[in-house]
């Protein structure tokens, strides 16, 4: 008879096969899984690739209930939705980008019908059309990834995931997941804090990866070093670089050299970044040039190296993006590329993510202006928002006006989406009372205008998101005459029109305030500003390390207690080489003793005398200073110790 524990690790196993054609788990999986099977808060350290979302998928699938999965990646968001469909698993998401209509929908399926899985972006947790289903459904999990996001000490902090802990408020004994790749020991603290864990609880698993080996290359000339490694190293790789014009500028150099590059940045169109990312997986181009606008949730097991062309302003950046390399378990490099100038560039770009606090209430104030939102208004409302247009319009920097958003972010103003599919978007010019006349005198209009006010609310306040087929079909009308009517309406001046789009959206997490009431924390201010410098004096000391091993530097970083050297990266080579030139030769020390013994001699003739590496001469002249046996003269000769 089977043990009851052997019984569930058959029915895991047996999942896992059904759903994803694997037949093991990777390291901690299982143990992770277990863990949220007996409805313990679980914090979930895992390094960039480690396999996350099987560990809130398998449990759920095999209870009954269902996930609620809080993301803040979109793309992501709907990558694991669309997989899940695939394998016949019901899934859906809500975000900015989803209209009302379809997320009352999307949530009445969550509460009758048999979704198992809901990913929402956070700032939609605070939403009352949200917090009133979620109470009606039968939630067997709340799943919490890029856990770090509600850290504070985190390097990527937002507001938003604090509402987190209201969820659990409305879903008392629901167990929550916690995971991430890059939590500090502090940072693992505030996350189970902030989620009001029970107990503290970390599974942990070994964010060592031995089959990819660190390295740090010091050159002026990065363009060359870049080429070596691309020419000695088989297979796909990442270069990132800190700017777009920088990914332009390195993707032509790389061309020019006759290798299959393209670029990947945030100013690129959604299609255009899409048609890049699927040309290099499919192998189409050798090499991605980036910002690090690129990699998220990318699934590309055989790139054999990520190059880091420029320095990242911390320990986690760079974990997370040299891990996409090597996901394969074979042999991969990750290369950081530094100058002269790297350190006090990237010094000077951290200074730049903090503007003074009266750049951030004027940039504040002239978005709400762009925008037209009024003093009291534009809570939980979300706009179209083309930054560049933006800065064309008042003459800004567009590094400021992003530093500024992600301030105001952090501190629960306002957050930026990322670029994303939006729904055409509608609001009345004229009221309710003017629409009744325009209906008597243009009657063919009439139906259309019916058929709108009947399926969508609010129109005569706020712009509403619309679906211009939802109208065609409700309407009996085709989406093209949809689409001709709302013109038509909005050349009489009727209405406003935003067709539909691909652009980022700018979401009100509260109302607009004067800017006198806008409150940014000097004390909380300065702590973010002491936090950032002490992440990049981190990432710095990793640069400068001639002698750990890196992936130790990275673990204890980390917090992984008494980690192990890799044995694979530049530090233990060079480690290894030396070793081996140490090595005691009696021979060699006895020729050196016979060579000195005649008269003293300089270092050079000693080395100069010997067929093989200066270093082995070297280290075994070392050896005999230190066994006292031979001492240095003022000259600087050696000479016998008699």
């Amino acid at each position: 008879m089977e043990t009851p524990d052997k019984e569930i690790h058959e029915r895991l196993l047996q999942t896992l096969k059904r759903y994803w054609g694997y037949d093991t788990f990777r390291p901690v999986q299982e143990e992770i899984i277990r863990s949220v099977c007996d409805g313990r808060d679980t914090l979930a350290l895992m390094p960039t690739g480690g396999g996350k979302s099987l560990t809130y998928q398998v449990p759920t699938l095999l209870r009954e209930g269902m996930c609620i999965v809080v993301t803040p990646l979109i793309a992501l968001m709907k990558d694991q939705v669309d997989r899940l469909r695939r394998q016949g698993i019901n899934a859906v998401a809500i975000h900015s980008g989803v209209t009302p209509r379809k997320i009352d929908i999307a949530l009445d399926n969550c509460v009758y019908g048999d979704v198992k899985f809901l990913y929402v972006a956070p700032e939609r947790l605070a939403t009352e059309t949200f917090r009133m289903r979620v109470q009606r459904m039968r939630v067997s999990l709340i799943a919490v990834d890029e856990a770090h996001c509600i850290s504070q000490w985190g390097y990527d902090f937002r507001p938003s995931y604090l509402r987190i802990a209201e969820l659990r408020s409305l879903l008392p004994g629901t167990p929550v997941l916690a995971l991430t790749a890059s939590a500090t020991p502090a940072v693992a603290e505030d996350i189970m804090r902030q989620l009001h864990f029970a107990e503290p609880h970390i599974l942990r698993s070994s964010f060592a990866r031995s089959n990819l080996s660190y390295a740090v290359r010091r050159d002026e000339d990065k363009n060359e070093q870049l080429l070596r490694i691309i020419r000695n190293v088989p297979g796909s790789g990442i270069v990132y670089v800190r700017t777009r014009e920088g990914s332009e500028q390195l993707t032509d150099f790389l061309r020019e050299q006759e290798v299959p590059a393209t670029y990947y940045h945030g100013g690129l169109s959604n299609i255009e970044r899409s048609l890049r990312q699927d040309d290099w997986l499919a192998g189409r181009y050798r090499i991605m040039v980036a910002t690090n606008a690129f990699g998220m949730g990318i699934d590309k097991p055989d790139v054999r190296f990520v190059v880091h062309y420029s320095m990242p302003d911390s320990l986690e950046s760079y974990y997370q993006e040299a891990g996409r390399a090597g996901r394969d378990g074979r042999r991969a490099y990750a290369v950081l590329l530094v100058g002269e100038s790297d350190v006090e560039r990237t010094r000077r770009r951290i200074e730049q993510q903090f503007p003074p606090l009266d750049q951030i209430k004027e940039v504040y104030e002239k978005i709400c202006s762009y925008l037209q939102v009024g003093i009291g208004d534009g809570l939980q409302a979300s706009f179209l928002f083309n930054l560049h247009d933006f800065c064309a319009k008042f003459h800004l920097y567009s590094g400021k006006v992003l530093a500024a958003l992600r301030l105001l972010q952090q501190n629960g103003y306002l957050t930026l989406t990322e670029e994303l599919r939006n729904p055409a978007r509608i609001i009345f010019c004229i009221s309710r009372d003017d629409l009744y006349k325009l209906r008597v005198v243009r009657n063919d209009l009439d139906h259309f205008l019916r058929t709108i006010l009947r399926l969508y609310d609010g129109v005569f306040t706020d712009f509403r998101p619309i679906d211009e087929q939802e109208i065609a079909t409700a309407g009996g009308f085709k989406v093209e005459k949809v689409r001709e009517l709302l013109k038509r309406l909005w050349q009489m001046r009727v209405i406003r029109y935003i067709p539909s789009n691909t652009s980022p959206m700018l979401f009100f997490d509260s109302e607009r305030l004067p800017a006198a009431d806008l409150y940014i924390a000097p004390e909380t201010y300065r702590f973010r500003i002491e936090q950032a410098e002490e992440r990049f004096t981190r990432m710095v000391a990793y640069a400068a390390n001639e002698e750990a091993c890196r992936s130790m530097v990275l673990e204890r970083y980390f917090g992984v207690e008494n980690p192990s050297a890799c044995g694979v990266c530049d530090c233990c080579l060079t480690a290894r080489k030396r070793a081996k030139a140490a090595k005691a030769d009696p021979e060699i020390e006895e020729r050196i003793l016979q060579l000195i013994g005649n008269e003293p001699v300089t270092v050079k003739e000693v080395v100069a005398a010997f067929r093989c590496e200066a270093s082995i001469i070297l280290h075994a002249v070392e050896h005999l200073l230190e066994e006292g046996k031979i001492s240095t003269l003022e000259s600087g000769k050696l000479a016998i110790n008699r």
